[in-house]
């Protein structure tokens, strides 16, 4: 135990002096070598700690994330409500403080005890920092991605791959931190690795492929979380982008996983990034119909579907006699609607319908196969 007046403090005046005689009072010893001067100083700092993290937890961060964040589909309150904050705050707060108090007044307790405190308090600050951390990188995607942006999707790419590899890094730099705190000698370690690098290299080379494979898909970005893609027969919706292998959702709702490295070697077919939808619809009628009347059908059929506001591509559309057989004529058509699944549904649809009333019109008979004549 030490004396308060054994201690040079270094620094005079307010709050020094008040802490140095408020700390004297009582000589008696209560615990760990405190008087209940310093005993009711280290209990204010630890309700001062406790307090700053709850105001932290609460309020500071909250309010943080609603300034630095870039979307709104995540409330401040919710991101950064882990308990793990206040924690670390609170930790943080009262080891500083702690310090300080042993540095610059005179406290009496037990020099040993105060600075494995010290110490300790520190270190579950670290740990702390390093869960609230990986918590957090869940929530990438509220720094990175902007609702409403035309990047959007490659930038929720980006946030599925920062993910995966933000939590890689916190796990290995909390594997390190945690051998120093529990005395490994990493030295040796780092040694052990540069010998066996070779063997883990050889053992891990898929693992490696694939995460170049992520790195080559988030430059060249043949396709973003949200597309509909095709590759090596597997189709489906873009869920994840992750450090070694892609989700996909399939139609039938089921999650396919499949390594980068695969994506990469392979050709993938991006639905989304079309820019219109092809419609072909082929109409077959009688052999005996007019000339003049399929004629008339290809021109007014066409005219009808380039005044329609989901037809694009008008110099590439067309509808013409494609061929001709003992018993049918078929009129082939080429037509384009805007990049839109219902749209082009729809459209398919009206063409159908407005070819049916057209032909009526031209006195055209679709072609029946069960029908025999003399």
């Amino acid at each position: 135990m030490q004396e308060g007046a054994d201690v040079a403090t270094g620094s005079t005046g307010f709050p020094y002096d008040f802490l140095n005689e408020f700390m004297e009072k009582g000589t008696d010893e209560l615990i760990f070598g405190m008087n209940s001067g310093t005993l009711i100083i280290v209990l204010a700092l630890i309700g001062l700690s406790v307090a700053g993290g709850i105001a932290a937890r609460r309020f500071i961060f909250p309010k943080l994330m609603d300034l630095l964040s870039k979307t709104d589909r995540i409330d401040g309150k919710t991101l950064m409500a882990p308990k793990s904050l206040g924690w670390m705050i609170g930790f943080l707060i009262f080891s500083e403080s702690m310090s300080w108090l042993s540095n610059n007044t005179g406290p009496i307790w037990d020099d040993s005890f105060a600075q494995a405190l010290i110490d300790w308090t520190f270190t579950l600050f670290v740990l702390g920092l390093l869960l609230a951390t990986y918590r957090l990188v869940d929530f990438l995607d509220a720094f990175i991605v902007v609702e409403g942006d035309a990047n959007i999707a490659s930038r929720r790419s980006l946030a599925s791959v920062a993910e995966s590899v933000g939590h890689l890094a916190v796990v290995l730099i909390a594997a390190f931190v945690m051998a120093g705190l529990i005395g490994i000698d990493l030295n040796g370690l780092i040694a052990g690795l540069g010998i066996t690098g070779l063997a883990l290299a050889l053992a891990a080379r898929d693992t490696v492929a694939n995460i170049f494979g992520a790195i080559s898909i988030i430059i060249d970005q043949p396709f973003n979380v949200g597309d509909w893609i095709l590759v090596e027969g597997i189709e489906g919706e873009v869920v994840e982008i992750g450090l070694r292998t892609t989700l996909i959702r399939s139609s039938a709702d089921t999650l396919i996983t499949i390594p980068n490295a695969n994506l990469v070697n392979s050709p993938v077919e991006n639905f989304s990034q079309r820019r219109f939808r092809r419609i072909q619809p082929t109409f077959e009628f009688e052999a005996n119909s007019n000339p003049e009347s399929l004629k008339s059908f290809c021109e007014k059929l066409l005219t009808k579907v380039k005044e329609d506001a989901r037809a694009v591509k008008e110099g590439d559309s067309w509808v013409r006699v494609n061929s001709f057989g003992p018993s049918m004529v078929t009129v082939s058509c080429n037509f384009y609607s805007v990049q839109s699944a219902a749209s082009q549904r729809e459209m398919t649809e009206d063409i159908i319908l407005m070819a049916q009333t057209i032909a009526t019109d031209c006195g055209l008979e679709f072609h029946e196969p069960r029908l025999r004549r003399q």
